[in-house]
This record gives C-alpha cells, sequence and structure tokens, in this order.
C-alpha cells in the first residue's frame, strides 16, 4: 500500500465519520421519541419512496456544520434531506425535513440548502417530492430568512414557477407545518396529509388565541381531515406514513417518462483501475498532478482522446482537453494538469474548446487543480488578461450540461475560468484533496503580513521575529480552514464531498440527470482572438 494511499484512505474516513455525524443525529433516542408518534426517520421515508433497487444521491450531506448562529453552532445536514432519486423510473428531486433538528426550523443554510436542491431540479427538469414536517423559520434570524429575495418565500416562488414548466410539485405532510410552512402542503399540485399526524395552518392555535381569542386544537384548526374534508387545502388523507408514501409514488405512476438528449454508449469500466487515483494524487493539494492519470482512472476503457496534445509544448499542458466516456456518456473534458498554473496559451485552448464542444452539443467536465492563471509582466504582455478573460467568457455562455469536479487547488480566476460556483455549473462536487480559497494560506499570509509590516514599520514598532511567526501561523490557519472542503461544503459551497472511489458514479448521475431537458443551440459573447 502507497504511502499516497494510506493518507488519503484515513482523509476519508473523516469525511465518512463527519456524513455520519451529519445523518444520525440525536442518535437513537431522537429515533425513538419519532417512533413514539408513529414516524420514521425522513431517510427511511425516502428509502421506500425510490423504486426498489436504486440509489438515493444524498447531495450536500455536510451542509449546515460551525454555522454560529445565534445559539446554535451546528445545524446538522443544514436541517434538510435533499437529493435525487428515481421515483417510477425518472429522476426526481426530493426534499425532506429533518424534525430531529431544531424541529426542522429553517435557518438561512436551510433555505439555501432548499432552494439549491429547486434550482436543480428547475435546470434539470426534475419534478419535486417535498416531505414536509418544519416548525418554520428560526425566529431569532427572521432579517436573515424572511423578507428578502432567496429566503423563505422564495421556495413557493419556485414551487409555483416549475408547476407552471409542468415539473410535478408533491407535497408529503408528515408533522406541523405553521405560517410560511404551511404554503408547502398549500401550493403543491398535490399534497397528501396523514390523519392525526399532519397539520397546516398559517397561524397555530397560540397566534390564533393571541389574535383573535379563539380556543382551537390543532387537529381542528388545521389537521389532515380540515384540510382534505372541509378546506380542500389538501387532497388525499391517509391513515399512516407507510399508506402515504404508496401515494406518492402512486401519484407519479402516470408521469411521462424521461428520455436523455444525447446519444449513450455502451458502458465499460476503466482499464486503470479507479482505484489507482489514491495512489496517484500527491498527498500535498498544493503539488502537481498526473492529469492523465487521473483521467484513464474515470473514462470508460481508459481512454482519452486528446485535442491540441501538442499546442505549446511545456505551457500549453498545463491544462488537457479532449473527450472521454463516462458510463457510457460522451463527455469533453478540460483538466488541470501538472502545476495547473493557467498560462495564456491554456486559456486559449481551453475557450476554443469549450465553443467547440457546445457546437457539438456535448456536455463538459472541469477537473480542477489550479492554483490560478499566471502573472507577472511576460504574462500580462503576452494576453493573459484578454485571454483568461476569453476563457470565462466562453465558460459562462456554454449552452451545454457543465460540472465542474475540484481535486486539488482551486483558487483564485482559476476558479471561475474552470467553471466555479458563479458560473451555474449543473453540479459541483469537491474531494477531500479540495481547497478553495481567493488564494493559499501561505500566499495569503505572506500577503497580509507584508501589509501588517508596513504599518507597524510606519508606527515606529517593526514587528518581532515571534510576532512575524505568530501572524503568519494565525493567516495560514484562517486560509487553509476556510479553503477546506469541510468548511465550504457547511456553507453549501460544492453540492457535495465525494470519496476518490465514488467519482465515476456521482459523474454518471450528474451526466445523465442534466441531459433530461433538451440543449439549446449555443450563443455565445465577444471574444477578443
Amino acid at each position: 500500500m502507497t504511502e499516497n494511499r494510506t493518507f488519503w484512505e484515513a482523509e476519508e474516513q473523516k469525511l465518512e465519520d463527519k456524513r455520519q455525524e451529519s445523518i444520525c443525529t440525536g442518535g437513537q433516542k431522537a429515533i425513538d421519541m419519532l417512533a413514539k408518534r408513529n414516524k420514521r426517520p425522513v431517510r427511511d421515508l425516502v428509502a421506500d419512496l425510490i423504486d426498489p433497487g436504486t440509489k438515493f444521491f444524498e447531495l450536500s450531506t455536510l451542509a449546515g456544520f460551525g454555522m454560529g448562529y445565534p445559539g446554535v453552532d451546528d445545524v446538522p445536514c443544514a436541517g434538510i434531506v435533499t437529493g435525487i432519486g428515481k421515483v417510477q423510473g425518472n429522476w426526481t428531486m426530493i426534499m425532506g425535513s429533518d424534525s430531529r433538528v431544531k424541529a426542522g426550523t429553517y435557518f438561512p443554510i436551510t433555505l439555501k440548502k432548499h432552494m439549491r436542491a429547486q434550482a436543480i431540479a428547475e435546470k434539470c427538469g426534475l419534478n419535486c417530492i417535498y416531505i414536509a414536517d418544519s416548525g418554520g423559520v428560526f425566529l431569532p434570524m427572521q432579517a436573515d430568512v424572511f423578507p428578502d429575495d432567496q429566503h423563505f418565500g422564495s421556495i413557493f416562488y419556485n414551487m409555483a414557477r416549475m408547476s407552471a414548466k409542468g415539473l410535478r410539485q408533491v407535497t408529503l405532510s408528515t408533522g406541523g407545518n405553521t405560517a410560511g410552512g404551511a404554503y408547502i402542503v398549500f401550493m403543491a399540485c398535490e399534497s397528501i396529509m396523514i390523519d392525526k399526524q399532519s397539520f397546516s395552518f398559517l397561524g397555530g392555535p397560540p397566534l390564533v388565541k393571541m389574535a383573535t381569542g379563539e380556543e382551537i386544537s390543532a387537529e381542528n384548526l388545521g389537521g389532515a381531515k380540515v384540510h382534505t374534508q372541509i378546506s380542500g387545502g389538501a387532497d388525499h388523507l391517509c391513515s399512516d406514513q407507510t399508506e402515504a408514501i404508496g401515494r406518492v409514488r402512486e401519484l407519479l405512476s402516470l408521469t411521462k417518462p424521461q428520455n436523455i438528449h444525447l446519444h449513450r454508449f455502451e458502458a465499460k469500466e476503466p482499464k486503470a483501475s479507479p482505484e489507482s487515483i489514491y495512489d496517484n494524487l500527491p498527498m500535498s493539494p498544493h503539488q502537481g498532478i498526473n492529469g492523465r492519470a487521473f483521467i484513464e482512472a474515470i473514462a470508460d476503457e481508459s481512454e482519452f482522446i486528446e485535442s491540441k496534445k501538442d499546442f505549446a509544448p511545456g505551457r500549453g499542458s498545463n491544462i488537457l482537453t479532449g473527450k472521454i466516456r463516462i458510463k457510457g456518456f460522451p463527455v469533453g473534458i478540460i483538466c488541470s494538469n501538472a502545476a495547473g498554473i493557467i498560462f495564456h496559451e491554456c486559456a486559449k485552448k481551453v475557450a476554443e474548446w469549450v465553443v467547440r464542444c457546445s457546437y457539438e452539443k456535448i456536455p463538459l467536465l472541469f477537473v480542477q487543480s489550479a492554483p490560478g492563471y499566471m502573472i507577472g509582466s511576460d504574462s500580462e504582455h503576452a494576453g493573459i488578461g484578454k485571454f483568461g478573460a476569453d476563457m470565462v467568457r466562453a465558460v459562462s455562455c456554454a449552452q451545454v450540461p457543465r460540472i465542474q469536479l475540484v481535486i486539488g487547488p482551486d483558487n483564485g480566476a482559476a476558479n471561475y475560468g474552470m467553471c466555479g460556483r458563479a458560473y451555474r455549473p449543473n453540479f459541483l462536487f469537491s474531494t477531500m484533496r479540495a481547497r478553495t480559497g481567493v488564494m493559499s494560506g501561505k500566499s495569503a499570509g505572506g500577503v497580509l503580513l507584508s501589509i501588517e509590516q508596513a504599518k507597524r514599520n510606519a508606527q515606529g514598532s517593526p514587528m518581532t521575529p515571534e510576532e512575524i511567526n505568530e501572524f503568519q501561523g494565525k493567516m495560514i490557519e484562517k486560509y487553509d480552514g476556510e479553503a477546506h472542503p469541510f468548511f465550504c461544503a457547511s456553507r453549501l459551497l460544492n453540492d457535495g464531498v465525494l470519496k476518490f472511489s465514488e467519482i465515476r458514479e456521482w459523474l454518471a448521475m450528474a451526466f445523465e440527470v442534466s441531459l433530461i431537458k433538451p440543449i439549446e443551440e449555443p450563443t455565445f459573447g465577444n471574444f477578443r482572438f
């Protein structure tokens, strides 16, 4: 076993531990409390909802840790389970409140995660299932969750617009849904409530009493029978969660089967073992990589049809471009190589390749391990700004599905040119080797140290060697910490942190889901070639 493999397996054990911490919040005690109310954990419901023998691809499992909200540091899994699974043969977005986490209350990170799932569903053309059991917004942070765009009301705006586009919005209420949360039931195309378990009202009994003086039970105010038999706010009454799950599947049983808008070849395993990634990727995220070896580990039959292999020998090879197949899907790939620094030759090469794949309607995979674009007078005079802008322009305007996978440094403008979060990739995945930040901790520490030293010198109190070491240490810890995949995942800067062994399966799912909608014709902005 290589030293690299030992290191990465230990790193991925940390990832697995973090996943379990998120999934098992509250432990057996919380599960027992649900059972007393004839309820099961939301992931158990999801497992019954998807087609037998299929996988649920859970998104953003690590969201919500270390948020530092008033009185609440961690919101495990952001208090909501989101992910993609097959229901009646169709890929479907599933969003379910986890009532074990602060009673399913919506924090800012909960909203962000919920709406990221909706954004994926709308972009890819997926029906949505909502498992609703929420205490509504986290009141101490109402200014951060209620009145603005991308706050609580945007959930219902998104439901309405997706429904108008023909994307089914089905809600299963498994608990209480108060105030704005009630609209998750009322805004659905069809909604299901469970007798003596589901409640939905704009104001609960305490608020009703305070506002009107009326005393009424939750059941008589907005129980399942009220909304299925009297108000008409819900459509289906079920006796328990098992019956309700069956009803959801029944409602989607006649949905039009999805088509994939791209030719697909027979899926074949790589000739190079996917496990070789553990041996080939260096332990230091700032060390150069063998991009070709990585591609061979994820591509069908390890086949890589390289484009412009001999262009600008040396510097031009810091990014590899070409075509591969991933479980049968043809994919245009842009992969960092060696040190990954993007020279102007690389930027020209990538911009041309993105445009070419866009006209061929071939989806794109960006494998990111780049510390940035090359700086200095030689690069500026050679047009790194101009050609870097063309690369960003091409990536911004490419109409084909785009997926980013971060396997190393993800710094500065390289984050932009390699289709980072701001460029709205269909999916963005990281690995334990990813480091996403404006620059490395060492670089940031050096820049900030020079500023601090200049300030202290001007004040006539130069820094001592001890102060210099302490200052640099703090800056490196801060910036490297904020670039770590756990920090980024907790703030939803990616859609999931993957183990190396999971990459092929997740990429295949992401490309298949992204190809459900037809690919539009290409349109590009003003290039400076």
